[in-house]
């Protein structure tokens, strides 16, 4: 059992770390992106260094009461925050902030926990180089937390998600010792790879501090289209012969449903659209290349072969780099006003890519018969992963439709486990998934993951309630 963390224990703490800055939680510790909780009021510590991360770890094993990890607050499936349960310490990374080393040779770069991907983007290209993983959240979503929840975003399809452009970490485990991981490796069999436990594991089994991180070349040339397409299986054609004629340079293939162009009218009627008619489906796709070959005579090639096979009925090619980055701003802005539109359910699905235009021709028929309901059903396309939302009728409140938020989310989930998907592709588990991970996940799977819970973290400290739901 568990013991808060209150103001006797902070004192406490702070006369153990005299320089620790630990102060009562503001707002913005205690909210997530989607406003669906409040976290319980409590104290913030934000350490400077891995010493002191271990320091602190110590202290609340020996206390017994929670860490609740903070890395940016942009999760959202509130492994960031605790609603319920003894108040925890707030264990905020935002002031280890600092890149450690760039290797250019090796195409590496050490960052702390607390630095933002905007910041390692910028120390990137300082040395001509590209670190790949990128969404929305950018500028505020720090690397330790997407390593933590192993994040996907924009360039999976080329790049992999973030465990695949890490090399090794450095973390403080749940009785503050310190794993000394950071090795810059690509091969290394010595025994269990512990980077790879700790990665996906959203803080249950320890605290990542720092990571090495793999870079890659810049691209020379990039070549960007909107193409309309007339169904999810031609848009799933479209990407095996831009895979054909593009090879391994694609860096994105997202998919795009109209209702997510009409919520961008809706929300943000001032911003520029590709297309004056919302398509039905669209996709959004970047080529980027090496000096020496042109992605726009790429593109223009997948377009013409597309149109002539009814593959694709419109299009974009952007001339230039802002146009490009309009398009970019569209797909990178549904996300938000999907927030202000307010979803009765939402899901962050991937399925295996034979299985998903069926899987949207069923589901939509399906939820249409539960309710006269709009669906926002956009995407990763390439990699299979999918933002599946579900939405009131226009006008309504989604407050009208909380009765069947559950019957909505268990019909989507029972659908896509059915079909050898996912039910949490990219976002993680963090305290909302908890039920569907005990409802879906292979039993020798959940057991295992319990008895590792155990070995590592015995007195259960470390983000109580996350992943894995108390018994």
């Amino acid at each position: 059992m568990l013991n808060a963390f209150t103001h006797d224990t902070a004192t406490t703490l702070q006369s153990a770390l005299p320089d620790l800055p630990l102060k009562q939680a503001e707002p913005r510790y205690l909210e997530e992106p989607r406003g669906k909780w409040t976290g319980l009021p409590t104290y913030v510590a934000a350490p400077r260094n891995t010493e002191d991360v271990a320091t602190i770890v110590r202290f609340a094993n020996t206390h017994r009461f929670g860490l609740q990890p903070f890395g940016g607050g942009t999760g959202l499936v509130g492994g960031q925050l605790t609603t319920k349960g003894p108040e925890p310490l707030i264990l905020s990374l935002e002031n280890m902030k600092a890149i450690r080393a760039i290797h250019p040779q090796e195409n590496t770069l050490i960052a702390e926990a607390g630095v933002t991907l905007e910041t390692i983007h910028a120390a990137a290209a300082d040395i001509n180089r590209l670190f790949p993983l990128t969404y929305g959240s950018k500028g505020t979503a720090q690397i330790g937390a997407g390593l933590a929840v192993n994040s996907g975003g924009l360039n999976v399809l080329r790049y992999g998600m973030a465990r695949d452009l890490c090399l090794g970490i450095e973390a403080v485990l749940p009785n503050g010792d310190i794993l000394h991981g950071l090795k810059r490796l690509k091969k290394d069999n010595t025994g269990y790879d512990l980077r790879h436990l700790l990665i996906g594991s959203e803080g249950t089994l320890g605290i990542i501090t720092a990571a090495a991180l793999k870079l890659s070349p810049r691209p020379a040339h990039t070549a960007t289209a909107f193409l309309v397409v007339p169904s999810p299986t031609a848009a799933l054609e479209l990407l095996a012969r831009t895979w054909d004629a593009a090879g391994e340079v694609i860096s994105a293939f997202e998919i795009l449903s109209g209702t997510g162009f009409q919520f961008l009218k809706d929300v943000f009627p001032d911003m520029r659209q590709p297309f004056a008619t919302p398509p039905d489906w669209s996709v959004l796709v970047e080529i980027a290349t090496s000096a020496g070959t042109d992605p726009q005579a790429i593109l223009e090639s997948v377009f013409a072969d597309a149109f002539e096979n009814g593959l694709v009925t419109d299009g974009l090619i952007a001339s230039s780099g802002q146009q490009a980055d309009d398009f970019w701003a569209v797909r990178e802005t549904i996300p938000l006003a999907n927030r202000i539109v307010g979803a009765i359910a939402s899901h962050d699905i991937s399925l295996p890519l034979s299985h998903l235009a069926e899987f949207i021709d069923t589901t939509h028929k399906q939820l249409h018969e539960i309710a006269p309901i709009r669906i926002n059903c956009f995407g990763h396309l390439g990699d299979g992963n999918l933002h599946y939302n579900v939405y009131p009728p226009a006008g309504k409140d989604r407050k009208v439709y909380a009765d069947i938020a559950a019957k909505i989310s268990h019909l989507v989930h029972d659908n896509v486990v059915a079909r050898g998907g996912s039910f949490s592709a990219e976002h993680g588990i963090g305290r909302l998934k908890t039920a569907d991970l005990a409802r879906y996940a292979d039993p020798t799977k959940l057991a295992t993951m319990r008895t590792i819970k155990a070995a590592f973290d015995p007195n259960g400290i470390m983000n109580p309630g996350a992943v894995i739901a108390a018994n």
